[in-house]
């Protein structure tokens, strides 16, 4: 395929989705409660996203291992500084997940790390901890799952939420089913909340439907972009290139020499 400039297409792949499973790290669990965060991680996987979490035993490890059944991947953010800090000194797991980030935070210091790394949050369980993590996820606008029936925090998130009149952009689904749980995250973000996956992003209120003036075009696929509405930008020979989207900046940076051949062309 080739773009309206001419220049070859090149397809990237997007990144999959990261869903953070926060919830209890200790204490004794039911057995049915530790199925369904099994289940969640197995449904995080089958759906083809990366699972998130804090890197700690508990109702997440269970998530942790059910993807890792499954087939997917696990990204665990630890509170620690090193490996050995990690199993040592915070006694935590290791081997259910594919990578470890040593924050060197602490155990609430490495919260806001694990929210925004991750697209989505879900609540499972949890108590004071978990309570910070939705409190952070909240505040900064995230799509959240409640997977309720599994105690602690994630039953009491909805009293807690209708006692508030804050408008954050967060939006809260609850459920008790993970299958259905994850399905309804996937769907409510990839058709409405990507557009301000949180209060760090820029929304739809930062565009417009016509042209602003200063605007540029988008030299892979021809669109004209206002400098402070674009998804990406680069600079080479001197100048400033704005995209429309982030995999018009990675077909450009695939093969930047290919684009820039054209760009006087398109700038006539």
């Amino acid at each position: 395929m080739r773009s309206q400039s001419g220049a070859a297409k090149v397809t990237i792949q997007s990144m999959p989705l990261k869903i953070g499973v926060m919830g209890g790290a200790s204490g004794e669990f039911p057995h049915a409660v530790l199925q369904k965060a099994e289940q969640l991680g197995e449904c995080v996987a089958d759906a083809g996203c990366v699972v998130i979490t804090g890197a700690c035993p508990g109702l997440p490890l269970a998530a942790a291992k059910g993807a890792k059944r499954h087939g997917g991947t696990v990204i665990g953010i630890s509170p620690a500084l090193s490996l050995d800090e990690h199993a040592f000194n915070y006694e935590s797991p290791t081997l259910a997940h594919d990578v470890l980030i040593f924050t060197g935070s602490g155990l609430m210091g490495r919260e806001v790390v694990n929210i925004r790394s991750s697209d989505i949050v879900v609540i499972i369980g949890g108590s004071s901890g978990t309570l910070g993590e939705f409190a952070i996820a909240y505040d900064e606008g995230k799509l959240i799952g409640v997977l309720t029936g599994t105690g602690g925090i994630s039953d009491m998130i909805a009293d807690i939420l209708a006692r508030l009149s804050k408008v954050t952009g967060a939006r809260v689904l609850y459920d008790d089913d993970p299958h259905s749980l994850v399905q309804r995250l996937r769907d409510v973000y990839q058709t409405e909340h990507f557009r301000r996956p949180s209060v760090f992003c820029r929304g739809p209120s930062d565009t417009t439907s016509t042209p602003a003036a200063g605007s540029q075009q988008d030299i892979v696929c021809g669109m004209r972009v206002a400098p402070h509405t674009a998804s990406a930008r680069r600079t080479r020979e001197g100048k400033r290139l704005v995209f429309c989207s982030l995999q018009c900046a990675e077909q450009f940076d695939a093969a930047p020499q290919d684009f820039l051949s054209t760009q006087e062309t398109l700038q006539t």
